[in-house]
């Protein structure tokens, strides 16, 4: 049995999850334009392990979004993250957050998809996948252009979700492009599936020297 703490802060939404063995048991979260995540992070983990009656103790690791996204959302859900493995003895798992956004979106066959978070100006921070989410470029940081996905077959449906899509929609057309305006950001409600493969296959970090993955410097 495997009891997991998911951490969800790149993005203005505030998440945390617990996950027994693959299955979703708590969430708590909440989206704020003011990105509140220092004054919520550890509230929200102690309500989310109180709803179901459990302590810290009771975790066999922590999971984390590690990026790319906002700065101050990634170091303080990163810090957490890894100051309670410290403290409880227990492995630290990192999760791609453009994939964590991903497993939102239901893909049919031949869609090609395009996670995407804003990176300010015309550029986003951004992964391709294939309808079985098999990355097909990793991630980058992209200036927004029309021909910057040409490289991909306009065969197959283009599907762009997530808050950097929307900066996408003048300029990348065709009969060949589906935007999903429901799907913004990533829920830990959604790490649940990737966070429990990577304990199965003992996929952990070393927490001394774990970072969060800003893909750009900060300025």
């Amino acid at each position: 049995m495997s009891i997991l703490l998911n951490i969800e802060t790149s993005s203005k939404n505030c998440s945390v999850s617990v996950s027994q063995d693959g299955k979703l048991k708590s969430i708590v979260e909440i989206y704020s334009e003011h990105y509140s995540h220092s004054e919520n992070l550890h509230n929200f983990i102690s309500e989310a392990l109180k709803k179901i009656k459990l302590n810290p103790n009771d975790l066999d690791a922590i999971a984390v979004g590690k990026g790319p996204g906002s700065y101050t959302g990634l170091r303080i859900g990163v810090a957490a993250a890894k100051g309670l493995c410290f403290a409880l003895n227990i492995p630290l798992i990192g999760l791609n957050s453009l994939q964590i956004l991903s497993q939102k979106y239901k893909a049919k066959p031949d869609e090609i998809l395009f996670p995407m978070f804003d990176a300010r100006r015309m550029e986003v921070y951004t992964m391709v996948m294939n309808s079985n989410k098999e990355i097909l470029k990793k991630t980058s940081s992209e200036i927004i252009k029309q021909d910057v996905f040409d490289d991909f077959s306009k065969k197959k449906t283009w599907v762009f979700f997530g808050e950097g899509s929307v900066k996408c929609k003048e300029i990348i057309k065709g009969k060949h492009v589906k935007f999903v305006d429901d799907i913004m950001y990533p829920s830990a409600s959604e790490m649940i599936l990737l966070s429990y493969e990577y304990f199965k296959e003992k996929k952990f970090e070393d927490i001394a020297y774990f970072e969060p993955y800003y893909l750009k410097e900060f300025i």
